[in-house]
């Protein structure tokens, strides 16, 4: 499963979002009907969705072209977003956050699924709660939706950052670091999370499925392309649905299909597949209403603002409300 990590990172430097929003960006985004409109994926078991969306014909079926564009590296996905090299990309909330501080326009139109148990912290056997953390070394990277997951889990138990040996460490060293004992917990996601618990003989403290909603992954459009191109969204939302729908009555054909874009086994496919939930379009509609609660789209990207400012990773955002388009599920949920 190599190849279905979500390699969470916040977007560009403070320094080059500023210079992009400045100029507008190197605008390369397809407004015109006849153009494919081009969405960007990477490696998490929630956007492997859109291969099942393409292959199967659902695209085709709503009369719109797309194109579909692999990032490797989820971070490059990001920057292409923000350059206007596609016109949507597959990305968590958090980091919509940051180009969206800068002045880039951005849209969520779809919640593609939540972790839920995706992202975990995984402990010694011999920690029992959160609580026991205290004085202990724990390693995640620091302004990453695991991090902002371990700050929640020490706040829900009366604990602060500073109460633990915090180290900053990427995902790709927290999981070995823990393995070798080097650290008492590490904050991991799926395939680095599994690893941990069967050969560094660990357990998951805490993780998303404690927190519903705190960890959303979303389709992102660019401003313009949502005025421009509203019906051609409007399709590839209906055909997302309807690919799930198919999802339900040929779960080995499509998870296998998936695998294979994943370079990974039906098996373990799987297994990314359990630790995450696939939001319906009724599942939809309610992340986008509002709530002060983390099912809520809005105050979920509130109360990790508050988390990434504190960082100095994002400039004040002054109307949550602007960064999300709920017309298209909505019209879907009605369908």
């Amino acid at each position: 499963m190599s190849k279905m990590k979500r390699n969470v990172a916040v977007l560009l430097t403070a320094a080059m979002i500023a210079v992009l929003a400045g100029c507008g960006g190197a605008k390369e985004t397809s407004n015109s009907a006849d153009e494919p409109i081009t969405i960007a994926l990477s490696p998490w078991p929630g956007w492997f969705f859109w291969y099942l969306v393409d292959e199967k014909g659902f695209f085709d079926k709503h009369d719109v072209k797309v194109d579909l564009k692999w990032f490797p590296v989820y971070s490059d996905s990001l920057q292409a977003l923000a350059t206007g090299k596609v016109d949507a990309n597959s990305q968590t909330l958090s980091d919509t956050l940051a180009p969206a501080s800068k002045g880039i326009g951005l849209k969520a139109v779809l919640v593609n699924d939540n972790s839920f148990g995706g992202d975990a912290i995984v402990s010694k056997p011999d920690i029992q709660s959160i609580k026991d953390l205290k004085g202990k070394t724990v390693a995640t990277e620091l302004g990453t939706v695991d991090h902002l997951l371990l700050l929640t889990a020490l706040d829900k138990n009366g604990l602060k950052e500073s109460d633990i040996n915090y180290v900053n460490m990427t995902v790709n060293d927290a999981g070995p670091a823990f393995i070798s004992g080097k650290t008492d917990a590490s904050v991991l996601w799926e395939p680095f999370q599994t690893k941990a618990v069967k050969e560094g003989k660990g357990k998951v403290l805490f993780s998303s499925k404690d927190t519903p909603g705190l960890i959303p992954d979303l389709l992102v459009f660019r401003d313009d392309v949502v005025k421009d191109r509203a019906d051609d969204i409007q399709k590839i939302v209906d055909a997302w649905f309807e690919a799930l729908a198919y999802f339900k009555t040929h779960q080995d054909e499509a998870i296998e299909l998936m695998a294979k874009k994943a370079e990974t086994t039906p098996e373990d496919f799987k297994l990314g597949l359990d630790s995450i939930k696939i939001f319906s379009a009724a599942d939809n509609v309610e992340a986008f209403g509002k709530r002060d609660d983390y099912t809520s789209l809005a105050y979920t990207a509130e109360k990790t603002a508050d988390f990434l400012q504190k960082l100095d990773m994002v400039d004040e955002i002054k109307d949550f409300s602007v960064l999300f388009d709920s017309q298209f599920v909505e019209k879907a949920a009605k369908e």
